[in-house]
C-alpha cells in the first residue's frame, strides 16, 4: 500500500526542555514525530519513546527561521533528510527513561500529549517517538492501559469521524488524511510529506486495507481460575502428531484474555442485559441467559432479536440487550459440549484432526473452554496436517487459478486414487497435488489392484479345506508367510501412530517388490504346472489366500471401495471388509529351515544373477530366462547355502538350471563379494508344457513334447517340492 506519511511536530514548552538539558534557550522546540497513518492524528493522547535509547535536542534552521527538535539519536539524519534540512546542531542529550511523564501539545488540538515509554519503539524508521493512539493500535493500547491514558476512538463503526470531531467530523477516515495533512500545515506542526511503500494489513477477503479502532468488547478472563496455566499444563497430557504440536499450541498460550464479541449482523447472539449508563450486567444475569435459551431452543435464532427488554426484566427502562455476537472461534470451540456428551459417544474425543492453521484456531478455542467447563482437554490427541499446495508450491486458490477439483479427480481416475494420494502424502508437511503426482499415485494403485487381481484368479479353486498344514509348506512358502506376518505388525502400528503414507508405501513395496518381484513371479511355475491338487500347488495358494486375506484388510482404510469390491468376490459370509478385524489366522508361526538372513542373501544373489541374464538377452545370447542354464561360482559359505536348495534353485532364477560350483576364477564378476556367474544358452528342447529345456524332451514315448517333471504332474502322483 502507498500510504501518505508525514513528519510532524508535538510543540513542548521551551522552559521544560531547558530544565531537563540544563540550557537558556528562547525558540520554539517541537517533538518530532512520523507516521504513514495521518488520520489517526486525532486519536493521539502521547509519545512513546524507547527508555535505553538517546534522545538529542538538535537547532536547525528552516525557511529563515531557527527552532528545536527532539530526536532520537540514531535517527538525526534520516529525519533531516526527509524534512530537506542539512545543517544541524546538537544542543543535548538524553535517555528515553528521563522523557518519561514530561507533556507535549497535541500538533493541533488543546490538549497534551504525554511522554511514555514502550519497548516496541525501535531505530529502523521514523523519528525514535512513535505517536501514540490507543484507540488504533494494540501496541498503542497495551501502552496507554500501562499508564493509564484515555482511549479515544473517534472513528465510528461505519469508517467515518464522529460529527463532532474537530476539522476532520463525518470524513472518511482514510479520505481524512488530506485534511489533517492541511490542518497541521496551517498550524505550523507540519514538517513533511512524502509517498511511502509499505506492507499493510488488509481484508483477506475484499483485498481492501484495514483501519484499527478500540471498541468496547466482551472477554474471557485468562487469569480467573488460572485458566491459562491449567490449558498449559494440561497439554502435557496430550497426544500430538507431529510432536511439535505441542511446543506450537504451547506458543499459542502466550496470549492476552480472549475477545469473544464481534460487531456483525449475522452470528450466535450474547443473551445479555447491561445497564445503560453504569455498563454493568443485569443482577439476574445467569437465570436470563437460562430463560433466553429456551427461548432460542424452540423459537429458533431470530427470538433474541424479536424480544423486547420488557419481557424480560420489570426494571426494563434502565437496560438494554446487547447486539454483539459471539466470535465464530468460540462457535466452533464448544462443539465438544455440544457433541461429545451424547449417549453414543464419549468426553474427551480420541483426536481432534485440523489444519496446522488451528492451534491458534479450533485447538485452542477447544481447549480453553473445555478446561473453563470442565477442567480437562476435549481431546485425549491432536493431529495437524498441512495444506495442499500445486506443483511449485503454492497454495490451492480459486483466484490464482491453480485449483483441482476433487470431482474431477475420481470422476477420471476413481474416488480410490484420490484416497491413495491422500494417504500416501506425508501430511506433516505441505501436500503436493498435481497431475503428475496423481498419475504416480494411479499407478502404484493400478500395482495393488493387480496383485489382487492376482491373488483372486489363482485361488479360484482353492477352499479352507485344501489348506495344507504348516510342515506341508515348502521353505518359500514359509518365508512369505512370516514376511507377511511381520509386515502386518508393522503396518498396525503404523496405522495406530497416523503413519498413514508410511502404510501405504510399505503395501505398495510388498505388492511391487516382495511379491511382483519375486514370490509369484518363482510361483507361477507352481501354480501352472504342478498337479492340481497337489501338495506342492496348495502350499503355495494356502499362502496366497492367507496374503490376500491380510492384504484386502491393510488397504480397507485407505482404498475402501477396492477392498470391499476384491472381498466380496471370495467371501458370502461376510458382509464388508470394514466390519472385520485384522488376519490372525497364519499357518506358521516360526522360520523354517532356510532362516530369514539367509532368504535376504539369496535375494541378493538372485538380484546379481538377473543383471547377468539380462545381459545375456540384451547380447542376443539367450531369449527368455528359461532359455539359460547359470553356473554361480560361489564362495564357501554362498555355495553352503544355495546347497540348500538342491534340485529347486532353478525355480528361484526362473532358468532351466542352476549349478552351484565352487570360485575357481570363471565366471562374470558381480557386485556381490563371493559370487561369479556365467550363462550358458540350453542346447536342449523346450518342454512345450512348462516352458523348461530339459535333456528328456523328445525322448518321453508317446509324449514326446514334454519333460518328466510334467509327465509326472499330468499322469502320476505330481512332483514334490520342499524348498521353491
Amino acid at each position: 500500500k502507498i500510504s501518505p506519511s508525514i513528519d510532524f511536530g508535538f510543540p513542548i514548552d521551551t522552559k521544560k526542555i531547558n530544565a531537563l538539558f540544563n540550557l537558556k534557550l528562547d525558540m520554539s522546540i517541537y517533538v518530532a514525530s512520523w507516521t504513514t497513518t495521518p488520520w489517526t492524528v486525532p486519536g493521539n493522547v502521547a509519545l512513546t519513546v524507547n527508555g535505553e535509547f538517546d534522545y538529542c535536542l538538535i537547532q536547525v534552521k528552516k525557511d529563515l527561521k531557527d527552532y528545536g527538535l527532539l530526536v532520537g539519536k540514531d535517527l538525526i539524519v534520516n529525519t533531516l533528510g526527509r524534512i530537506d534540512i542539512d545543517n544541524f546542531e546538537v544542543l543535548g542529550t538524553c535517555k528515553g527513561k528521563e522523557l518519561e511523564g514530561l507533556e507535549a501539545k497535541h500538533p493541533y488540538l488543546a490538549r497534551p500529549s504525554k511522554f511514555v515509554l514502550g519497548d516496541h519503539v525501535t531505530i529502523e524508521v521514523g523519528t525514535g517517538i512513535v505517536h501514540t493512539s490507543p484507540g488504533h493500535g494494540l501496541e498503542d493500547y497495551t501502552v496507554a492501559q500501562e499508564y493509564d491514558l484515555e482511549v479515544l476512538s473517534p472513528v465510528k463503526n461505519n469508517g467515518t469521524f464522529n460529527s463532532n470531531e474537530e476539522h476532520v467530523g463525518g470524513l472518511f477516515a482514510f479520505k481524512a488524511n488530506e485534511r489533517i495533512i492541511e490542518v497541521l500545515n496551517n498550524e505550523g506542526t507540519l514538517f513533511g510529506v512524502a509517498d511511502y511503500k509499505h506492507s499493510y494489513p488488509h481484508c483477506w477477503r475484499h483485498k481492501t486495507p484495514l483501519m484499527f479502532r478500540a471498541t468496547p468488547q466482551w472477554f474471557i478472563s485468562m487469569d480467573q481460575g488460572s485458566l491459562l496455566v491449567n490449558s498449559i499444563d494440561a497439554i502435557r497430557e496430550v497426544n500430538w502428531e507431529p510432536n511439535w504440536g505441542e511446543t506450537r499450541m504451547s506458543s499459542m498460550l502466550n496470549r492476552p484474555d480472549w475477545c469473544i464479541s464481534r460487531q456483525r449482523a449475522w452470528g450466535v447472539p450474547i443473551p445479555l442485559l447491561i445497564h445503560k449508563e453504569t455498563r454493568e450486567l443485569h443482577p439476574d444475569t445467569d437465570q436470563l441467559i437460562e430463560e433466553i435459551a429456551k427461548k432460542i431452543e424452540d423459537q429458533g435464532i431470530e427470538s433474541w432479536h424479536e424480544i423486547e427488554v420488557e419481557q424480560l426484566i420489570n426494571d426494563s427502562s434502565n437496560y438494554q440487550k446487547v447486539t454483539d455476537v459471539l466470535d465464530v472461534w468460540f462457535d466452533s470451540g464448544v462443539t465438544h459440549a455440544c457433541v461429545l456428551h451424547d449417549e453414543d459417544l464419549q468426553f474427551p474425543a480420541d483426536l481432534y484432526l485440523e489444519g496446522s492453521d488451528q492451534h491458534r484456531g479450533w485447538f485452542q478455542s477447544s481447549l480453553l473452554t473445555s478446561m473453563a467447563i470442565y477442567d480437562t482437554p476435549p481431546y485425549k490427541g491432536v493431529l495437524t496436517h498441512g495444506f495442499v499446495v500445486d506443483a511449485d508450491g503454492r497454495k490451492m486458490s480459486k483466484s490464482i487459478g491453480n485449483t483441482i477439483s476433487p470431482q474431477e479427480i475420481w470422476n477420471s481416475k476413481g474416488a480410490d486414487v484420490l484416497r491413495a494420494w491422500i494417504a500416501s502424502t506425508d501430511y506433516r508437511n505441505e501436500m503436493v497435488i498435481s497431475n503428475n503426482r496423481l498419475q504416480g499415485v494411479s499407478d502404484s494403485y493400478r500395482r495393488i489392484r493387480n496383485t489382487i487381481r492376482f491373488l483372486l484368479g489363482n485361488i479360484q479353486d482353492f477352499s479352507m479345506e485344501n489348506r495344507v498344514k504348516e510342515h506341508e509348506l515348502t521353505e518359500l512358502d514359509k518365508y512369505m508367510e512370516n514376511k507377511t506376518q511381520k509386515l502386518q505388525k508393522e503396518l498396525i502400528e503404523d496405522y495406530l501412530n497416523y503413519r498413514f503414507h508410511l502404510a501405504f508405501n510399505k503395501i505398495h513395496n510388498f505388492c511391487a517388490n516382495d511379491l511382483g518381484g519375486f514370490y509369484l513371479d518363482v510361483l507361477k511355475d507352481r501354480l501352472y504346472t504342478c498337479n492340481q491338487d497337489s501338495v506342492a500347488r496348495r502350499s503355495c495358494q494356502t499362502i496366497l489366500f492367507q496374503i490376500l486375506e491380510a492384504l484386502v484388510r491393510w488397504i480397507s482404510p485407505i482404498l475402501t471401495f477396492t477392498a470391499e469390491e476384491a472381498w466380496l468376490l471370495y467371501h458370502s459370509d461376510f458382509e464388508s471388509v470394514h466390519l472385520t478385524e485384522w488376519f490372525d489366522d497364519w499357518l506358521s508361526s516360526s522360520e523354517g529351515a532356510i532362516s530369514e538372513s539367509d532368504w535376504e542373501q539369496v535375494l541378493k544373489i538372485r538380484t546379481e544373477v538377473n543383471k547377468i541374464i539380462e545381459s545375456s538377452r540384451n547380447s542376443g545370447l539367450i531369449g527368455s530366462s528359461l532359455e539359460a542354464e547359470i553356473e554361480l561360482f560361489c564362495s564357501v559359505d554362498l555355495e553352503k547355502l544355495l546347497g540348500k536348495f538342491s534340485q529347486e534353485l532353478k525355480f528361484i532364477f526362473i532358468t532351466s538350471e542352476a549349478k552351484v560350483l565352487p570360485e575357481n576364477g570363471e565366471g562374470e564378476e558381480t557386485d556381490l563379494e563371493g559370487l561369479k556367474v556365467r550363462v550358458n544358452k540350453t542346447l536342449n528342447k523346450k518342454c512345450e508344457r512348462c516352458w523348461h529345456s530339459r535333456p528328456e524332451v523328445g525322448s518321453i514315448n508317446d509324449h514326446p513334447h514334454l519333460c518328466s517333471r510334467c509327465l509326472e504332474n499330468i499322469e502320476g502322483n505330481g512332483e514334490t517340492r520342499l524348498y521353491a
